[in-house]
């Protein structure tokens, strides 16, 4: 398969996940998706595959400048790879924040934007979720 086509499969093996935690976190097969992190592991899977073809066809990875780490972005199989990073690390934010909740028991309407944020913009549903969070526990 072409590294397009790995891109358009691992999105469309990551985007279903999302809807899952969003929309039916508690459903049964959501959770065992998420106890078992299936969907990570065979994203980490193609991480592999594809940063080694990186590094083979591309030498080293040097991450000490902001320029070095730009040169490894001119790379295809390192571009699929990073994309590939951010959706498996960002899904494993989600589910660490739903395995959260299940303690701190935050209304799922307050939760999905925290998802979705987490989702589409990594960092800031985490911030969201922290704050909340925070808030949560203060109030005990």
């Amino acid at each position: 398969m072409s590294p397009t086509e790995i891109f358009s499969l691992a999105n469309m093996i990551a985007m279903p996940m999302w809807l899952l935690m969003i929309v039916l976190p508690k459903w049964k097969v959501t959770r065992f998706l998420i106890d078992f992190k299936i969907i990570p592991i065979l994203l980490a899977l193609v991480y592999a595959v594809y940063i080694f073809l990186a590094i083979r066809i591309g030498g080293g990875m040097d991450f000490g400048s902001l320029g070095s780490v730009m040169a490894l972005f001119t790379e295809e199989n390192a571009v699929l790879a990073g994309w590939v990073h951010y959706l498996a690390f960002d899904l494993l934010v989600g589910m660490w924040m739903l395995d959260q909740n299940k303690e701190l028991k935050i209304n799922q309407l307050l939760m999905a934007p925290c998802l979705f944020g987490t989702f589409m913009l990594g960092p800031v549903g985490f911030l969201a979720f922290m704050l909340i969070k925070t808030i949560k526990q203060n109030q005990k």
